[in-house]
């Protein structure tokens, strides 16, 4: 749950960004949104959810 708000915050932020600074427009952003809302919705979200799991206990497992 903590990872997954984290990225949708990080996600959140990054688009604000990208739309303040005109790299894109508000009709991109909403598309992108609804596609990623709709994509929530399908077969695949389950497997996107294991892969971003297992990307971010790979990033957990690195120590410098």
């Amino acid at each position: 749950m903590a990872i997954s708000l984290s990225v949708v915050l990080l996600l959140a932020i990054i688009l604000v960004v990208l739309i303040r600074g005109g790299s894109i427009k508000a009709g991109p952003a909403v598309v992108a949104i609804l596609f990623g809302f709709f994509l929530a919705s399908t077969g695949m979200a389950p497997s996107i959810n294991r892969f971003l799991d297992s990307l971010a206990d790979t990033i957990n497992s690195i120590s410098f």
